[in-house]
């Protein structure tokens, strides 16, 4: 696993070995065999095999012929993170009226490491050449909402974060040097807003923003994506970027007011 390990009396070797053995799971491998875990993760095979146990005991993995396979109730992990923010509460009827406005996809994403993370998303069908869903990571700095994100950043922090490998299995069309990048993130912090033209993949363009919160910090990214074989640039620009602007502040106006209010413990 490419995650730094931490160190100290506090940090936990056994929580961080299971968490390694249910990120080995991807899209492409649904179902993986007890040497393909060993392997994937560098740990022995009498380690993997008792961190699945206790995580088939938990119902987080079950036995699938000669493999493991994730179960749905590894979604409550990840969606407790969304729900706890009440991001996607707060963001889903503004995105929804922006899908109908534009009749094309929206998300939101934010940064981690190097990758952007999918927290929430109102799609329409379309043709397009990756499947995206709440928890998807793509790499940063080809994508729009990447681009958004990088660009809030302190500049000198940029690079440490870029330091850590992607862990999102795909291999971008655009691959900038650091003076490229560090070039497009200055357009969009003049900008307040970024695109993407196929740097992902062939067929995927996009413009994403910044969503702030009470303080002005961008806390997320929020995009409108289309497919290059039907929209122009200049459509794409000229007439859905004001509706993600005016989108991106609405939201940024509601966020701001939930976080105001008081928490009461009962």
């Amino acid at each position: 696993m490419t995650d730094t390990r931490g160190a100290g009396p506090d940090f936990i070797e056994a929580l961080a070995r299971g968490l390694d053995v249910l990120r080995s799971f991807r899209s492409g491998s649904p179902a993986l065999t007890l040497s393909e875990l060993a392997a994937g993760t560098g740990l022995a095979r009498p380690t993997v095999r008792r961190i699945l146990i206790t995580l088939e005991q938990l119902g987080y993995v079950r036995a699938d012929g000669r493999g493991y396979a994730l179960t749905p109730r590894v979604l409550d992990l990840g969606m407790a993170y969304v729900h706890s923010l009440t991001m996607w509460e707060v963001a889903r009827p503004h995105m929804e009226r922006l899908v109908a406005q534009t009749n094309e996809s929206t998300s939101m994403a934010q940064l981690d490491g190097s990758d952007i993370v999918y927290v929430a998303r109102v799609a329409v069908p379309k043709i397009v050449t990756l499947g995206v869903s709440i928890g998807t990571r793509f790499p940063a700095p080809p994508t729009s909402m990447g681009k958004v994100l990088l660009a809030a950043l302190p500049p000198a922090a940029v690079a440490g974060v870029l330091a850590e490998p992607s862990r999102s299995g795909i291999t971008p069309r655009w691959q900038p040097s650091a003076a490229e990048l560090e070039t497009a993130l200055r357009e969009v912090r003049a900008k307040g807003w970024a695109l993407a033209d196929q740097d992902l993949a062939p067929g995927i363009r996009s413009v994403a923003t910044g969503v702030r919160d009470g303080e002005g910090r961008v806390v997320a990214a929020v995009n409108v994506t289309v497919h290059a074989a039907e929209t122009t640039v200049e459509t794409l620009v000229e007439e859905h970027l004001p509706k993600l602007l005016r989108t991106a502040a609405d939201i940024s106006h509601d966020w701001s007011l939930t976080a105001k209010i008081p928490a009461v413990t009962v």
